[in-house]
């Protein structure tokens, strides 16, 4: 990888064994040439001193001999370089460059965009490869004495930092309002705002956020109604003090934290809490760590913590350009954090969670994309494939040279702005990394936008439609690692709506396969989506569905007797605009109104994580899990859950243990099948795949349920739509690889 500090770890390394030589980077990597005692222990030294954001795929070596043996160890200028020398994720603030911030150095200290090359933007102001100052929007501003200076000297953390910069040559802060810049101290200005209950917007690494103080009931709540976002948990930005106040995390937890990366943690509610309005109805908090020096500077002003959420217009991209916020933002924010240094690509905050599993990655974004994954053995020699995702949580895969590079996070297909990010991001990755692809994939359903882009670019080249739930099954075998010749697994793939084989709609499937294809093992009993995508936005019509099928109309008549039923019946009946489905995420939705959700989601997966937030409050060990009927054809049939809980129902049963039930049911039903099938022979191991599995609960108990089977699950990329590219990709390379 580029601009992490590996010539410079190399030399320093070199000097000190009494090496002589040179190292350089080339299209493929590092490149070093050096004699000397000891080079076996040099060479062991580079897999395990390396720097902090180095990854060190192999370290191969040969023989050379030199014409001129040099004098010393020194770096020299790098010969071709290419899309094989990848680019680094940007980075959080180091501990050396959070110390500089608050010392006496005055080119350093207070400056808000102090980095070295163990820190700092990397992606989001990239121009082009190579990565060079002058392909980085940092181009702009040219280096003074000092700073070029340290730029130069291989012993200096700075040398070769693209963007390095001080108060007296690099991008500068300034904060203003009602159109105009205001003297004085911006962050001090910025955090005087914040702490009056004022909202501001704040341009950092990869976009806009708009931030509030986190303490203040009524400041989240004019947010809220600012953004027409009335219960989407915001996300909070704190330091470890603030989040072990509010919040309970493990020292694993903390760890992941203070990652590079810097995510965005989900981490338990403390018994201090924060307002309501924060996570209206969670467990749990999204935290994340200041990682630039300019949060660290405003955090430590403010000293409490701060909501930040993207800024940007309801299901539109995170705004990125200046004129941009004041446009868009203005409505928002009462006062604007700004600075002059250009973002060249829109990079949304990751979000992750810890489970007792392991990591579990929710939106895959900022300091974890460019990385890669290897490919699976099997997969050596695949061709360069490009795959286009989903129509949600929409994401690229790019296949090349052994490793898959999934994007960023792009969003919802359905936005204009977004498909607009999505075009955009298509022609820049494969410019970024020269990918020229031979076999184009997408998902079956031709009306996603992201599978009319692929037929569009395929032009006469192979292009493979890819059906929805086999993607998800291919994505977690890639993710693990699974050879191209170890054989099928059952795949429990659980979901919200993906187009079958068969023309109707699946969620809720058991699949037996592997990247060469699949077939349909067992699947949840089809309900009728009634309104078409209303039901998607309105749990109530899948309950009225999912009663009358268990003959409870009685009980729907009771429970919904506000809404049309007798239209929608009929609609049920004929089978217009109510297509059969069989969607585990309807299933969530329905039994969420069955426990008193109530009204339309105002985001996808409201009602799932209701009904999680509610589950999570009673004991794993004291659930007995609701019954779900298996029939021979395969039919996983919820009739009989229904009859257990109208029976608690009766019986006032608590909606938490009801919750759970429900949870340690369908687990129960989906994981019986998928063990028969390793059981019998038929299946190696079992993968769960598909966004249902983001439910840390529903995971845990499938993990139980088949804890002594070879399992195979998500840690690295999204369980959601957000990693169906990369098992499109798989497929598409199986299929047109030798």
């Amino acid at each position: 990888m580029q601009g992490v500090g590996f010539r410079p770890f190399i030399w320093k390394l070199a000097h000190r064994m009494s090496l002589r030589g040179y190292v350089l980077n080339d299209a493929k990597g590092v490149l070093i040439y050096v004699t000397g005692e000891g080079l076996d222990r040099f060479e062991a030294a580079i897999s395990e001193q390396a720097p902090v954001l180095a990854r060190v795929d192999t370290v191969e070596s040969d023989a050379y001999h030199f014409d001129e043996i040099p004098d010393s160890f020194g770096i020299t200028t790098s010969g071709a370089q290419g899309a094989e020398t990848r680019v680094t994720p940007d980075a959080a603030t180091c501990a050396e460059c959070a110390a500089d911030i608050r010392g006496d150095n005055p080119r350093r200290k207070g400056y808000a965009f102090t980095n070295c090359t163990h820190c700092g933007p990397r992606l989001t102001i990239l121009r082009a490869l190579p990565y060079d100052r002058a392909q980085t929007s940092m181009a702009a501003f040219e280096m003074c004495a000092e700073c070029a200076r340290e730029y130069a000297d291989p012993a200096d953390r700075r040398f070769h930092a693209q963007p390095v910069a001080c108060v007296q040559c690099g991008p500068r802060v300034w904060l203003e309002a009602g159109g105009s810049e205001l003297s004085g101290d911006a962050i001090a200005l910025a955090a005087r705002r914040l702490t009056e209950g004022q909202i501001v917007a704040i341009k950092g690494l990869g976009g806009f956020h708009l931030a509030c103080d986190a303490t203040n009931r009524d400041a989240i709540a004019l947010l809220r109604a600012r953004k027409h976002r009335p219960v989407k948990p915001f996300a909070a930005m704190g330091v470890l003090d603030h989040i072990r106040r509010f919040g309970m995390p493990s020292s694993e937890e903390a760890a992941l934290l203070q990652d590079p990366a810097a995510p965005i943690v989900l981490i338990s509610k403390g018994t201090e809490t924060l307002p309501d309005g924060l996570a209206p109805g969670q467990n749990s908090y999204g935290w994340m760590l200041p990682y630039t020096p300019l949060l660290h500077l405003l955090m430590d002003v403010v000293d409490r913590p701060l909501v930040m959420t993207s800024g940007n217009l309801s299901g539109e991209p995170q705004v990125i350009g200046n004129d941009e916020a004041r446009d868009k933002l203005s409505g928002f924010a009462d006062a604007f954090l700004m600075n002059d240094r250009e973002i060249m690509r829109r990079l949304d905050d990751s979000v992750e969670r810890l489970t007792p599993q392991g990591p579990m990655v929710l939106r895959r974004a900022r300091g974890r994309v460019p990385g890669t994954l290897p490919l699976p053995k099997g997969f050596e020699d695949a061709t360069q494939v490009v795959a286009y995702g989903a129509h949600l949580k929409s994401a690229i895969c790019l296949l090349k040279n052994g490793q898959a590079l999934l994007s960023h996070h792009l969003g919802d297909l359905d936005e204009a702005l977004t498909w607009d990010e999505f075009q955009k991001a298509d022609a820049d990755y494969a410019d970024l990394f020269d990918h020229d692809p031979q076999v184009f994939a997408c998902d079956l359903h031709p009306d996603y936008r992201s599978s009319r882009r692929a037929a569009s670019r395929a032009a006469g080249k192979p292009l493979v439609e890819v059906q929805h739930h086999h993607a998800h099954l291919a994505a977690c075998l890639a993710e693990n690692g699974w050879a191209r010749d170890a054989g099928p697994v059952a795949g429990i793939i659980l979901d919200g709506l993906g187009l079958g084989t068969d023309n109707t709609v699946w969620g809720g499937e058991v699949l037996l396969g592997d990247y060469n294809g699949f077939e349909r093992a067992a699947h949840l009993a089809p309900a009728p989506l009634v309104g078409g995508d209303a039901a998607g936005r309105e749990p109530w019509r899948n309950l009225l569905a999912r009663l009358d099928q268990a003959g409870m109309q009685d009980i729907a008549d009771e429970m919904l007797s506000q809404r049309p039923l007798g239209l929608l019946r009929q609609a049920m009946a004929s089978g217009v605009n109510a297509p059969l489905s069989s969607s585990a995420g309807r299933l969530f939705d329905a039994f969420a109104a069955a426990l008193g959700f109530e009204g339309a989601q105002s985001f996808e997966g409201e009602a799932a994580m209701w009904l999680e937030a509610y589950a999570a409050r009673a004991p794993l060990s004291r659930a007995y899990p609701y019954s779900f009927a298996q029939w021979e054809n395969g039919v996983i049939d919820p009739v009989p859950m229904w009859d257990a809980w109208l029976g608690n129902r009766k019986t006032d049963t608590p909606p938490e243990a009801m919750a759970m039930r429900f949870h340690a049911g369908l687990a129960q039903a989906f994981c019986t099948p998928a063990r028969a099938l390793v059981e019998t022979g038929q299946a190696k191991a079992v993968a769960l795949s598909g966004g249902c599995f983001q439910n840390a609960t529903l995971l845990s108990l499938c993990c139980e349920q088949l804890q002594d089977l070879p399992l195979l699950i998500h840690t690295k990329t999204p369980a959601n739509d957000g990693g169906l590219a990369l098992g499109q990709a798989l497929i598409a390379a199986a299929a047109h690889s030798g």
